[in-house]
């Protein structure tokens, strides 16, 4: 009887401390000590120099299927896009050499993807008698500049796509690939050409895309774009500049209050294409900088690539270092991006009716 009693306050002292444990997580801006003191969704990140410490910060894209719906056209979308997706920092050498060349991002494909990213930029380079993933200058791939065989990453994709069978991958190639059926064999290989979306069914002349639902239902929901013309014809791969215009890329799209196309695009305002795809990251990668620049300075941007398009939202905003920011970062613009596409608003979120967000 004595132990009975005293076991029951103890049992509700346990309770209220794991109460007030949940209660005390932080949000985007608190401090924090581990990412376990945020909620879900953000990771504990330190960005110097603005802040002193580590604050609570974004770590995944909201999803805007799942959110509001999948009923409208793949254009009528935003979607978080990662710049030299595979040159990931730590990335083990593939050839034995010491690879002495740019990264790009932090994580592997797999968690980009699993993180809400869903455009990938690749960089494709004929290699090693295959085709590699290489950071490289002149269209040639070396052992110091390559990352790892294009195969292995598109197997990362094919797995996501195998796993989560409502969503749909964008790759754009930059691509010097001149092997004849190189990159098909590759995709072949991968088990991604069950995913194929058909040039066939890409718009012409502006015309929406079709339906995520649509494409979804007959599981055609990997979209792939190529930097080569003739490829469109040879190997069935979409040419990119043929259904996309693209604003500048490096220093020249991050300078304030200017956002005009990359030499390739077709000017921005071109409403023939229907996808908008805007860059915002530099020449020359540097993680520390990362951080504030996805700040006010992105958001700046996709207002001013607006203007520039034509008054048509971005449907890929890529970036370096996709994770670092003071707040929400690279996931917020996005956020920011969908809600202007999908009802008006400054945050998706907003789309929802009863989610407290204000529509501003």
């Amino acid at each position: 009887m004595g132990r009975a009693f005293t076991a029951a306050p103890l049992l509700l002292l346990l309770g209220l401390l794991a109460l007030g444990l949940g209660a005390a997580t932080a949000n985007v801006g608190d401090s924090c000590s581990t990412s376990a003191d945020c909620g879900a969704g953000q990771w504990c990140f330190d960005c110097e120099p603005k802040f002193s410490g580590s604050h609570c910060v974004r770590s995944a894209a909201t999803n805007p299927y799942q959110l509001i719906n999948n009923s409208l056209p793949f254009n009528k979308y935003a979607y978080l896009t990662t710049h030299n997706s595979y040159a990931i920092v730590g990335e083990p050498s593939h050839t034995g050499i010491p690879r002495v060349t740019f990264d790009n991002q932090e994580d592997t494909v797999t968690d980009q993807l699993n993180n809400g990213v869903r455009a990938l930029m690749l960089d494709t380079y004929d290699f090693k008698g295959d085709v590699w993933l290489c950071h490289s200058n002149g269209g040639k791939c070396n052992d110091f500049t390559a990352f790892e065989p294009a195969l292995d990453t598109f197997k990362e994709i094919e797995a996501f796509l195998s796993s989560n069978p409502s969503e749909i991958v964008t790759i754009i190639l930059e691509d010097y690939v001149n092997a004849p059926n190189g990159l098909t064999n590759v995709f072949n290989a991968s088990g991604l050409l069950k995913y194929w979306f058909p040039v066939s069914k890409m718009p012409q002349n502006g015309q929406d895309w079709p339906l995520v639902s649509d494409m979804v239902a007959s599981n055609q929901r990997l979209v792939v774009f190529t930097s080569i013309r003739s490829k469109q014809s040879s190997e069935g791969i979409a040419y990119q500049w043929n259904f996309m215009v693209e604003n500048n890329y490096g220093d020249d799209g991050m300078d304030a209050g200017k956002c005009s196309n990359r030499a390739e695009s077709a000017p921005l305002n071109d409403k023939t294409k229907s996808l908008v795809l805007m860059n915002y990251f530099p020449s020359v990668p540097v993680k520390f900088t990362a951080c504030l620049q996805h700040s006010q300075s992105l958001i700046d941007m996709v207002n001013t690539c607006y203007g520039a398009a034509g008054n048509r939202w971005a449907n890929f905003i890529a970036v370096d270092y996709y994770k670092r920011s003071d707040g929400g970062g690279a996931f917020q613009a996005t956020d920011l991006l969908n809600g202007r596409l999908l009802c008006g608003c400054q945050d998706v979120r907003a789309c929802l009716q009863g989610s407290g967000v204000v529509c501003a």
